[in-house]
C-alpha cells in the first residue's frame, strides 16, 4: 500500500475567494428524508432467491391480494423472483405526483437482479406512513456468470439496481420553512463563519436582518408571507463572502493511506529520528559421523544458530519552524517514512507539541 500525501492550499499566502452561502449553509427546515420498503422483483431468469421461506410468504400474501391461490410450498420454485429491500429520499417541498428514484438491493439468496421487474411496493418513512409508491423495471450495472464447473465471474454487484422515477409520490412531508424565523445552518461549525455570514447578509442588504445565534445558527428575520419568503431565501443564498480560513487538520485515512494536510498547519522546532532495527536468526545443522567400522561410534547432529542485528542509520531530521506547508511536506517525503511510520511520526510531533494542528484518523 502506498500512502500518498495530498497536499491541500500549497499556497498559503494566496488570498480565500469568495463563497456563495448557499455552498456553506443550508436553511433549517429545508431536508430531505429517507424511505424504506419492502417488496419483490419477478421476471428473472433463474437468478432468483429460489425456495426461500420469506420470499415464498411475500409470493403468497401478493397473489391472495390478486385474488390468485399459491400452490403448496413443495410445488413453488421461486427461481425466477427475489425479495428486495428499496430505498428512496424524499426532497425537500416534494409534491404528490412528482417521481423520484429508488434504489433496489437483494434481501435473501438471489444470484442476479438483472432483467426483473418491482412489483408495486409501499416506501414508508420513520412514522410507519406511506409517502411513496414503487414499481418498475430495474437497471443493474453488474452482471455474473457461472460455468459448469463450479467457476464463477462477477462484475460489479449484480444484485443492487436502480430505478430512474421509479415511486411516485403520494404525501408530501410538512415543512417548517414557513413558518416564524428563518433559521441558516452552517455546514462546518465556527463562531467566526457564522459572524461572517451575518455581517454579509446585512451588508447586501444594507439593515440588520441577520444575526448569529451560537457557532451553527444564524438567524434572520423574515416576513411571514410565502412568496416574500422565498424571495428572501433565493437572494440570501446568492449572498457572497469571504467565509475564513479552515481550522488546522491533518486527516489520515488508515485504510487507503492517504495523508491530507491543510493549508494553516504549522510546525514547531522538532527534531525526529527515523528507523528500523533488525534482527535475524539463522539455524543451520552440523551432521557429526563416526569413521566406517569405529567401535562405539555414533553419528551426532550438532545445531548451530546465527544470530546477527543490524540497525539503519539514519540522521535526525529537524523540523524547521516555519509557515509554509511545504516544509512539512518535503521533512516527512526525506525521512523516507513507511506506510506504518507516518502516522506515528505524526503522532509524536502532535504529542511534543510540535504540530500546531488538528490530527484526524478516519
Amino acid at each position: 500500500m502506498r500512502w500518498v500525501l495530498a497536499v491541500l492550499g500549497l499556497l498559503v499566502a494566496l488570498p480565500a475567494a469568495a463563497e456563495r452561502v448557499k455552498d456553506i449553509a443550508r436553511f433549517q427546515g429545508v431536508r430531505a428524508n429517507a424511505l424504506v420498503g419492502y417488496g419483490l422483483v419477478v421476471g428473472l431468469p433463474g437468478t432468483g432467491d429460489d425456495n426461500l421461506a420469506f420470499t415464498l410468504q411475500s409470493m403468497r400474501s401478493l397473489a391472495a391480494a390478486l385474488g390468485v391461490r399459491v400452490p403448496p410450498a413443495g410445488n413453488v420454485q421461486l427461481k425466477n423472483s427475489a425479495a428486495v429491500i428499496i430505498t428512496a429520499e424524499l426532497p425537500p417541498f416534494a409534491k404528490p405526483g412528482q417521481r423520484i428514484d429508488v434504489a433496489v438491493s437483494a434481501l435473501g439468496r438471489a444470484k442476479s437482479l438483472r432483467g426483473g421487474t418491482l412489483v408495486l411496493s409501499e416506501l414508508k418513512g420513520p412514522d410507519g406512513e406511506t409517502y411513496a409508491l414503487a414499481q418498475g423495471n430495474l437497471t443493474v450495472g453488474g452482471f455474473g456468470a457461472n460455468g459448469a464447473d463450479g467457476s464463477k465471474i462477477v462484475v460489479n454487484t449484480p444484485t443492487s439496481g436502480r430505478i430512474p422515477g421509479g415511486a411516485l409520490v403520494e404525501r408530501a412531508v410538512p415543512m417548517p420553512f414557513a413558518e416564524g424565523t428563518m433559521l441558516l445552518d452552517l455546514l462546518v461549525p465556527g463562531f467566526d463563519t457564522a459572524d461572517r455570514v451575518a455581517a454579509a447578509i446585512n451588508r447586501a442588504f444594507g439593515e440588520a436582518l441577520a444575526r448569529p445565534v451560537d457557532a451553527m445558527t444564524v438567524a434572520i428575520a423574515a416576513p411571514d408571507e410565502p412568496v416574500a419568503r422565498a424571495r428572501l431565501a433565493a437572494r440570501i443564498e446568492a449572498v457572497e463572502l469571504d467565509p475564513g480560513t479552515p481550522p488546522a487538520r491533518v486527516v489520515v485515512n488508515a485504510r487507503t493511506g492517504t495523508v491530507v494536510i491543510g493549508g494553516d498547519v504549522r510546525v514547531l522546532p522538532a527534531a525526529v529520528a527515523h528507523g528500523n532495527l533488525t534482527v535475524s536468526v539463522t539455524e543451520t545443522f552440523q551432521v557429526s559421523q563416526a569413521a566406517p567400522f569405529a567401535r562405539g561410534g555414533r553419528t551426532v547432529v550438532t545445531p548451530q544458530s546465527d544470530v546477527r542485528a543490524e540497525e539503519e542509520q539514519v540522521r535526525a531530521s529537524v523540523f524547521a519552524p516555519g509557515p509554509r506547508l511545504q516544509e512539512l511536506v518535503d521533512a516527512i517525503n526525506g525521512l523516507g517514512a513507511a506506510p506504518g511510520d507516518l502516522v506515528a511520526i505524526l503522532e509524536a510531533l502532535r504529542e511534543a507539541g510540535a504540530l500546531r494542528a488538528e490530527l484526524v484518523v478516519i
